[in-house]
């Protein structure tokens, strides 16, 4: 079996390091978007409302919809735009949406104005990313434009970094951020829940770009323990980015252990055949589950704090290590392997998996399909799981 460990404690810990960045001014509200990076959006979120975080953003309205019908009760932000037949929903469910210019902005406030509950918007920015977003010249008239509209309240104003680790490209986009925002007259801006929130910093802002932490924050990555991959925070900020843990760990228990002989081949091509009698034992892990195939004959796993070669192509279903050369007793279907995390004194991070396969820190939690059990741990015990036939509580 495979499966994904969740410790809910660390993220606790890291909710915790991140307030203490930012400072009590500014709110917190972590990314939870595609399956909360992997780790399981509705357990991660439920977990956050109790350790006490301000809000949460998503990319679409159905995440935050499963949110909402689980239980979430925190101020939703969806990031990317919505249809203009998804508003009643949004609004219904108390939950914001972000705007940007054209014609689907207008469809959304056309489609608020006869609502019985106000839909909560946020006016995105186009400061550098290039992706989404109202030119800084135009943000006044937005704002007019929506406060001006029946059925919608303006709850924020945001942009977003194109590059953390550049901090003369991201004070740039802070410098624009500024001056779009002293363009409009007569706001609210604060953190309070009536006010106009402004936010503009990720966890690369917040970790490394000397940016403005403005009202509030959206952490993603950092909220699960690891840092944008190509950053470097500053001397001052290493103590605290030490105390973050990562939240996922992916272990599995072998189907088969077997002594081939020298000369056989290992997996499909194969890319790999033994040139010794060689232990093999089969992980029922592969790139159905989010193992990238790209890490081929790339990867190391863990079993007894040893590490030991992935070898052969990465299947479907499966993966398969040489644990010829591991101590003691010949390895059996009941050691535990690590694939992702720490079996100490050894560890293997999202980063170093990253590395191998030419991809980003972010791709490799957030490929983790669903397949793969979810099980949440928190006070040194495991307190519930997920599976594809549902989830259980302990």
């Amino acid at each position: 079996m495979a499966w994904l460990e969740i410790d809910l404690d660390a993220l606790r810990g890291n909710l915790a390091v991140l307030r203490a960045i930012v400072g009590p001014d500014t709110r917190v509200e972590p990314v939870v978007k595609a399956d909360a990076y992997g780790h399981g959006a509705v357990p991660v979120a439920l977990a956050l409302e109790a350790a006490g975080a301000d809000g949460l953003s998503i990319a679409t309205l159905d995440e935050a919809l499963e949110l909402r019908e689980a239980g979430v009760t925190l101020p939703l932000l969806v990031i990317y735009p919505i249809p203009p037949d998804a508003v009643a929903a949004a609004a219904g469910a108390g939950i914001a949406v972000s705007l940007g210019p054209g014609r689907d902005c207008d469809r959304v406030l056309a489609a608020a104005a006869g609502l019985s509950s106000p839909l909560e918007v946020h006016l995105e920015v186009e400061t550098g990313l290039g992706r989404g977003g109202v030119l800084p010249e135009s943000v006044a008239g937005a704002i007019a434009v929506v406060r001006a509209s029946p059925g919608v309240r303006l709850g924020g104003i945001w942009t977003h970094l194109a590059a953390a680790d550049d901090a003369a490209n991201a004070r740039g986009q802070d410098e624009r951020f500024t001056t779009a925002l002293g363009l409009v007259d007569a706001v609210a801006w604060g953190g309070g829940p009536e006010a106009v929130r402004r936010h503009l910093a990720g966890s690369g802002g917040v970790l490394g770009a000397q940016v403005a932490r403005w009202d509030s924050v959206r952490t993603g990555l950092a909220i699960y323990g690891l840092v944008p991959d190509a950053l470097v925070p500053p001397p001052a900020m290493m103590e605290a980015v030490g105390r973050l843990r990562p939240v996922m760990a992916l272990k599995a228990r072998p189907v088969r252990v077997l002594d081939l002989p020298a000369g056989h081949g290992v997996s499909y091509g194969p890319t790999y055949v033994t040139t010794r009698p060689t232990t093999i034992a089969t992980l029922p892990v592969g790139y159905g589950d989010g193992w990238r195939r790209a890490l081929s004959d790339r990867a190391d796993a863990l079993v007894r704090g040893v590490r030991v070669p992935l070898v052969g192509r990465v299947a479907m279903d499966a993966v398969m290590a040489d644990v010829t050369g591991v101590p003691g007793a010949p390895v059996t279907e009941d050691d535990e392997f690590v694939l992702l995390g720490t079996q100490a004194p050894e560890r293997i991070t999202a980063l170093e998996l990253a590395s191998a396969c030419g991809t980003i820190s972010y791709e490799i939690v957030t490929g983790m399909s669903r397949r793969l059990a979810r099980v949440y741990h928190a006070a040194g015990s495991a307190s519930g799981a997920r599976t594809l036939t549902g989830g259980r509580s302990k």
